[in-house]
């Protein structure tokens, strides 16, 4: 069994490192817009029509882009929690990385058959941000949930 409220926590807390990576790192290292990584989480709800440009801030486009990362976030995490609940913090921690760089292949090339402007973000920016994703969230998990002995 895994420990529910910790795995929500967990995904929330690598949601939100990931979520800042994207943004701060595509504007000071790729020169884009901040609001573009939102923009394109949003567009698999709402439609190409979102998507930049101008990748400028809109309150609906970003919350509606926010709310299913948040939500996708959580759930990547309850998944990764069972696969790292009786994992020591050093494996977890590695898993939880692997785990982000799988979420990376699936979503950046299994999906864009759906959603095909997730191939334009196909770097390091969106890499990194994934495998730190599953770093964060496992060792969230892991150090602060007890071990049964």
């Amino acid at each position: 069994m895994i420990n529910w409220s910790r795995a929500i926590v967990a995904g929330l807390i690598a949601g939100l490192v990931f979520v800042m990576m994207e943004m701060i790192l595509v504007t000071l290292a790729m020169g884009g817009s901040a609001w573009g990584p939102p923009r394109m989480m949003a567009a698999i709800v709402m439609g190409r029509d979102v998507l930049p440009p101008p990748a400028t801030f809109s309150m609906g486009i970003v919350m509606v882009g926010m709310l299913l990362h948040f939500v996708l976030a959580i759930a990547y995490a309850v998944i990764l929690a069972f696969v790292i609940r009786s994992m020591s913090v050093a494996a977890a921690i590695g898993t939880g990385a692997l785990f982000g760089l799988a979420l990376y292949v699936v979503n950046f090339y299994g999906l864009t058959a759906v959603f095909d402007w997730f191939a334009m973000a196909r770097n390091w920016v969106t890499l990194i941000s994934h495998v730190a994703f599953g770093a964060v969230a496992a060792w969230y998990y892991v150090a602060g949930t007890p071990r049964r002995t």
